[in-house]
C-alpha cells in the first residue's frame, strides 16, 4: 500500500517516491553535526553497479543502517559495547574504546558488527558486497514478518559491510545518517534497512560541501534531502499512526 503523503513537503514526497522505486537519494544530516551528505537507498535494491557508484562517486564507508527493534531481535550489539565487554582493565582495548564525550559531533556512534554473507568468497568485491547488503535487507524483512532468523547462519564476522544500529526513538534521539535513513524508510513504508555512504571531496580531503553535494544531485537527477526536512516529516508521520492501547 502506498504511504499517505498528505502534509509532507514536495521534496519529501519526491524522496519517498524514489525510495519506493528502489532508487538512490542524497541525505544531508545537519550543520554543526557531521555536516555530511550520504548516498542513501534501500538495502534490498542495491546492485553491484550501485556499490561501484558509491565507492567511486561518494568514496566514504558503505554501511547498512538497521531498525533498532530488529537489531535487538537479531542480537546485534553496539561495537563499543563489544569492545568494552571484551577489554580488561589497563589493556589497549580498554584505553581506546569509545567513551562519553569522545565524539565531537554526537554522544555515541551507531556502529555494530562488520559482516559478510556466507555465500560470498572474500566479501569485498562489488558483487559480494551487494549480496551481503541485499541479504541484510531480507533478514530485516523476514524478522518483521515474524520469522525467527538465526543471524549467524546467514552471516559471518569479521566482514566487509558495516552494520549500524539505529537509536530506538530515531531522529528524536539522534540525528545521525543511521536514524535519518531509517526514519525515511518508516515514512515510506519500506523495509527499514538502508545503505548509507558519505560523499567525500577529492580536492580538500574533507566531506563534500553541502552545496557541491546538492549540485551533484541536480546533475544526476537525485533527490537531495536535509535532516530537518526528515524530522518535520517524521512528526507528521507519527501523528498519523494509530495510538497504542
Amino acid at each position: 500500500m502506498e504511504p499517505d503523503t498528505t502534509g509532507y513537503s514536495e521534496n519529501i514526497q519526491r524522496a519517498i517516491d524514489a525510495l519506493l522505486n528502489g532508487e538512490m537519494i542524497l541525505l544531508f544530516d545537519l550543520e554543526g553535526r557531521e555536516a555530511e551528505t550520504d548516498f542513501t537507498m534501500p538495502a534490498k535494491n542495491v546492485t553491484p553497479a550501485d556499490v561501484r557508484w558509491m565507492r567511486k562517486d561518494a568514496g566514504g564507508l558503505i554501511c547498512v543502517a538497521l531498525d533498532s527493534e530488529v537489531s535487538g531481535e537479531l542480537g546485534l550489539p553496539f561495537m563499543a559495547d563489544i569492545i568494552r565487554d571484551a577489554s580488561q582493565p589497563g589493556t589497549a582495548l580498554g584505553k581506546i574504546v569509545e567513551k562519553g564525550g569522545d565524539l565531537k559531533y554526537d554522544s555515541r556512534s551507531s556502529f555494530s558488527i562488520w559482516v559478510n554473507h556466507r555465500d560470498t568468497r572474500t566479501g569485498i568485491p562489488d558483487n559480494d558486497r551487494a549480496l551481503t547488503i541485499n541479504k541484510l535487507g531480507e533478514v530485516v524483512e523476514r524478522t518483521l514478518n515474524g520469522e525467527n532468523v538465526h543471524f549467524g547462519s546467514e552471516f559471518r564476522t569479521p566482514g566487509h559491510v558495516a552494520t549500524l544500529r539505529a537509536a530506538k526513538d530515531l531522529v528524536h534521539e539522534r540525528m545521525g545518517q543511521t536514524e535519518l535513513s531509517i526514519t525515511l524508510a518508516k515514512i515510506a513504508g519500506i523495509t527499514p534497512a538502508m545503505v548509507v555512504c558519505e560523499m567525500l571531496d577529492d580536492n580538500t580531503g574533507r566531506a563534500l560541501a553541502k552545496d557541491d553535494a546538492r549540485k551533484y544531485g541536480q546533475d544526476h537527477n537525485l533527490v537531495f534531502v536535509e535532516g530537518e526536512e526528515v524530522v518535520e516529516a517524521y512528526d507528521i508521520w507519527l501523528r498519523s499512526q494509530p495510538r497504542k492501547s
